[in-house]
């Protein structure tokens, strides 16, 4: 099975405040280890909410906020990867991709590149990468969407694709097979969805092949670790490739 593992956002991030070299260097270790074994699919970090651009779409009409904010609706069913000229060109990207999606909302966020961390220095003509997340709508958690719909989104993601703009996209299942990990001081309560809402912002996923449920929340008791003990995590599914899937 593949998973995405999304942690929340902490207060350090949330104020702009870089991880600790230690953190780094054992997240790149972690990683490394599901790298070398074919099991990390992918993953990205974001920066606090002040970095990011929320589209609101209602009527066929869009409200744009920006950044800093609260936790809302942040409960995903889609994150494209996108690449840039500008946060301009990816919000024209998401404009058109929430008239697709109806009534809803859309989240844009800077991804974190080694040099933002410190890690090295930046490079010239250095990417610029987007992450845009899909909130989830009572259509998409009871597999309602409709067909014109699906097939609008379909050719979107494929013009993005020809276009150089999508690196990768992910279509999570329904958060009604989905559980939500509690952790306080490395001590675990698990959530079996479905879940109404998550108001916890995202601050970052990993999407690794597992073996199975156990498996994965395991996975997660060394993720929650190097990431200080006390956290949410959220776990989904990642749809299958013939079902709308990694490009």
């Amino acid at each position: 099975m593949r998973f995405m593992i999304m942690h929340k956002n902490d207060p350090n991030t949330e104020a702009g405040l870089l991880p600790s070299k230690e953190l780094i260097g054992n997240m790149g270790a972690f990683i490394g280890q599901y790298l070398q074994s074919g099991r990390f699919i992918d993953g990205a970090g974001l920066s606090g909410s002040r970095t990011r651009t929320r589209l609101v779409f209602r009527d066929g009409r869009s409200t744009v906020k920006q950044g800093p904010y609260a936790g809302e609706h942040e409960l995903p069913v889609a994150t494209l990867l996108l690449k840039v000229r500008s946060r301009e060109e990816a919000l024209g990207w998401a404009e058109r991709y929430g008239k697709i999606q109806g009534d809803g909302e859309i989240e844009i966020g800077k991804v974190n590149e080694p040099w933002d961390l410190g890690i090295m220095p930046e490079p010239e003509n250095a990417p610029l990468q987007f992450l845009l997340l899909e909130k989830a709508s009572a259509a998409t958690e009871s597999g309602t969407r409709s067909a014109k719909q699906k097939g609008d989104l379909t050719r979107l993601r494929t013009e993005m694709a020809k276009e150089g703009v999508l690196v990768r996209a992910f279509d999570l299942a329904p958060s009604s097979n989905a559980k939500r990990l509690n952790f306080t001081d490395n001590k675990l309560v698990v959530v079996d969805g479905p879940f109404a809402e998550s108001k916890e912002l995202i601050g970052g996923f990993a999407v690794l092949e597992m073996t199975d449920w156990d498996e994965a929340i395991a996975m997660c008791r060394s993720y929650a670790a190097i990431l200080g003990g006390t956290l949410e995590i959220d776990m989904r599914v990642v749809m299958p490739s013939d079902e709308g899937t990694l490009l």
